[in-house]
């Protein structure tokens, strides 16, 4: 283009560009638009997550597609495997399948190789080996009251006919020449004739597999089945109604059981209290060492109600620790134990010498053990009034005999 120029004395721009084929189609401003694009920064926009700003645009801020795609693998990147062998020939040829009865020829295509071998699905066509009898077997053992010959016959054709599928012999059962017979009727007389003659044919010394099948059970479980299918909404409501409520006694069942365990375990408790109280002051009368009665009385406090920790460690230590409450206790029984206490006018902090600490313990001991047999007996109480008046309720009053004033058991005093 220089030479054209000066053949036509134009004056040649200090700034002159290369006149190329580029910038004649006009793509040079194409490319540099799309560099400008790449180079810009891509910023995210505020108040949006990295993660959708990934999902809107990628590096070259492309459109996200609206089909998922998997640019990894493609039908483009898939080579054909061709080898270099020779192509085996196939040929349009006949055969037949053994599963098939009726001798009937079928086409298909096929290496040449494999002419005149056998159908290879004929491998997957199982059929059921069922027991055969002969006329004098029938006569001798197969006879049953309600069973001809012909029927049992029509039968084992039809058992062998649909390979056991005893809802299809029942469908197909010919019932202008047979009587009618149930799935039931038909599996019980099948099976008693294959347990007869797996029993006739077993080999000497060896136990034939039988099968037993229960028709009368059957019967009755279908039965059962059509009445739980044919029930009314209201039978259903009622029937869950029943559940909730055995669940409700038995609920109620197992509460009294552990309540009646606990009243025992308190009462065997007192028992073995007083017990040893008995053999406490026989040993004072026959003065017995006082190792052994601080150790009969450190037994005794372990058999009541509260067990003290025992504070036997190395060391110097208070003798007041002896008489600190154990965390086991509750507030209530601690709050029980102050107010008897101050009724009795003990002090709650008294002097800790050896014998106040074991005979202080052992006295806040039973007021435990008190406390509980009231709660048994109040809840025993209030038990017996409530059963009281729902006999009154069922029985309108006449022959309830409510707890009153007479029957009602003394309580314990403090």
């Amino acid at each position: 283009m220089t030479d054209v120029r000066d053949i036509l004395d134009l004056e040649v721009p200090s700034n002159a560009e290369l006149i190329n084929k580029e910038s004649i189609l006009g793509q040079d401003a194409k490319k540099q638009q799309k560099k400008k694009v790449l180079d810009g920064p891509n910023r995210r926009p505020e108040g949006m997550h990295r993660e959708l700003y990934a999902l809107l645009y990628s590096d070259n801020k492309d459109a996200p597609p609206i089909l998922p795609t998997d640019t990894g693998q493609g039908y483009k990147q898939m080579k054909a495997k061709l080898g270099m062998r020779r192509v085996r020939p196939w040929k349009w040829m006949p055969f037949t399948n053994p599963a098939r009865t009726d001798g009937a020829v079928l086409y298909h295509w096929r290496r040449v190789a494999d002419e005149g071998k056998e159908y290879p699905f004929a491998r997957f066509n199982k059929t059921v080996q069922l027991p055969t009898y002969s006329d004098v077997e029938y006569q001798q053992y197969l006879q049953v009251d309600g069973w001809t010959k012909d029927e049992t016959d029509h039968l084992f054709n039809l058992c062998h006919r649909f390979d056991l599928r005893f809802y299809v012999v029942h469908d197909r059962w010919n019932r202008s020449i047979f009587s009618e017979r149930s799935v039931e009727d038909i599996k019980e007389r099948y099976y008693g004739i294959s347990n007869i003659l797996a029993k006739l044919k077993a080999p000497s010394g060896q136990e034939p597999k039988l099968r037993i099948y229960d028709a009368e059970h059957e019967r009755r479980r279908k039965e059962q089945l059509c009445k739980l299918f044919d029930r009314t909404p209201e039978q259903i409501e009622e029937e869950q109604t029943l559940m909730n409520e055995l669940r409700k006694i038995e609920m109620r069942k197992k509460e009294r059981e552990k309540k009646t365990q606990d009243l025992q375990k308190l009462i065997t408790a007192a028992d073995s209290n007083t017990e040893t109280r008995r053999q406490e002051r026989k040993s004072t009368k026959k003065k017995v060492l006082p190792q052994k009665a601080t150790k009969a009385e450190t037994t005794s406090i372990e058999m009541t109600g509260i067990k003290f920790p025992d504070t036997r460690t190395s060391g110097v230590s208070l003798r007041s620790q002896r008489m600190k409450l154990p965390a086991s206790v509750g507030q209530k029984k601690i709050k029980a134990i102050e107010q008897l206490l101050q009724e009795l006018g003990i002090e709650l902090v008294p002097i800790p010498t050896g014998e106040i600490c074991a005979h202080f313990n052992e006295l806040r001991s039973d007021m435990v053990l008190l406390y509980e047999l009231k709660s048994a007996l109040a809840n025993c109480e209030f038990e017996l009034q409530t059963f009281g008046h729902q006999v009154e309720a069922l029985t309108g009053g006449v022959g309830g005999g409510g707890v009153g004033s007479q029957g009602k058991p003394s309580s314990i005093s403090t």
